[in-house]
């Protein structure tokens, strides 16, 4: 479709015609969702920021205090332009239950933000919170989720700069909602973004896949096993920064290693790679046998039918990196505490661009596509 929808008298896109409502796949991180983002809110919203369609959008040319200047008669500190680039980005947690195995939506909510500024390689710096809470939700448990983004905050080294409080009415609201937007500042010469990809390249993982996703299907379904299922939920921005200073040093000038980071949450390590190979026109294949998975994860996977690359993380990224300078990407993320599971599990390819593939264990290929709906809902 090329033509842009007029809502004063609005005609649903093709994709968007057999749901009249909305319905929970639209929130999956998958195809019916990003029919949605495309038909509707990139056609409404259409601009180049936007158009970058990466966890964080960059924004150039951006004022940044500068102190050499004297302060003003009012006593504000003057502003100098800078070239240098920030990174901007938003994020709403709906997770049910709010309290799970390995953290809550207060922790969740810091560091989904966090994690998608250092996606585009930025230094987080300040949050806003937004909090929709339901009429009865008990202080104790607010005050137990404020506490806990409190401590996520200094962990990530971030700042809760301003903020928001609405009360819905009773049986309206599921407990607590939160909205947190996050800006950082990206370092010059860093360039990584979903478009960057390149034949020849190498796709990493920084750890077990599906960790986030089956701690919660487990508390909802009463799953027990010997090992309780943790979620990975983790600021991921000092891996990323680790990763950074691992430029090689080509004819006098520091190469850049890292061409694309992802986190791997809603559709999971599928929905990260169907959507890096799209942006950047594309092959990607993987070897479902070089994926990281925790016994326990695969097991509950299995019991449930679910395919563990489409289940959601909270502290694990996708990178595509140089082939050159793959091992020491590699040897640094496994020196980090949150990469010391890190594998290569696939490369870029010329053939079927936008299209990813996948070696079985019994060493045929399959296609691994967008999810077509909702798998887990409300898992962030």
């Amino acid at each position: 479709m090329t033509d842009k929808p007029n809502f004063l008298s609005w005609t649903c896109p093709r994709p968007l015609q057999n749901y009249p409502t909305i319905v929970m796949g639209h929130g999956s991180g998958g195809k019916m969702m990003a029919d949605l983002i495309e038909h509707l809110f990139a056609l409404a919203f259409d601009n180049e920021l936007l158009a970058q369609m990466g966890d964080a959008t960059a924004i150039s040319g951006w004022q940044v205090a500068d102190s050499s200047h004297q302060p003003s008669a009012i006593g504000h500190q003057p502003f100098a332009i800078s070239h240098q680039q920030i990174a901007f980005t938003t994020d709403s947690f709906v997770v049910s239950p709010l309290f799970f195995p390995g953290g809550n939506i207060g922790e969740l909510a810091v560091y989904g933000t966090v994690n998608d500024l250092a996606m585009r390689g930025a230094k987080p710096l300040y949050l806003s919170a937004g909090f929709i809470l339901e009429e009865g939700l008990p202080m104790e448990t607010l005050g137990r989720i404020v506490n806990s983004m409190a401590a996520a905050c200094k962990t990530a080294g971030v700042k809760i700069a301003t903020g928001d409080t609405k009360v819905v009415q009773r049986g309206h609201g599921d407990g607590l909602y939160i909205n947190t937007s996050g800006i950082g500042v990206i370092p010059e010469g860093v360039d990584i973004a979903p478009q960057n990809a390149r034949p020849g390249d190498v796709v990493l993982v920084s750890g077990t896949m599906g960790d986030h996703g089956m701690a919660i299907m487990s508390v909802r379904e009463g799953l027990q096993f010997e090992t309780t299922i943790q979620s990975d939920t983790a600021p991921l921005n000092g891996l990323v920064e680790a990763m950074l200073a691992a430029g090689v040093v080509q004819g006098g000038r520091k190469a850049a290693p890292l061409h694309c980071l992802r986190d791997a949450t809603r559709g999971g390590l599928a929905a990260v790679l169907n959507e890096l190979a799209e942006a950047s026109n594309v092959g990607i294949e993987f070897d479902e046998r070089k994926v990281p998975l925790r016994l326990e994860v695969n097991a509950a996977c299995e019991m449930l039918g679910l395919d563990p690359f489409y289940v959601a993380n909270e502290g694990k990224l996708v990178a595509i990196v140089a082939a050159e300078q793959t091992e020491a990407i590699l040897e640094i993320m496994r020196a980090h505490p949150y990469g010391k599971d890190a594998a290569i599990i696939g490369k870029v390819v010329e053939e079927h661009p936008g299209l990813v593939t996948a070696r079985t264990a019994i060493g045929g290929m399959r296609v691994v596509d967008l999810p077509a709906g909702e798998l887990l809902p409300r898992i962030c």
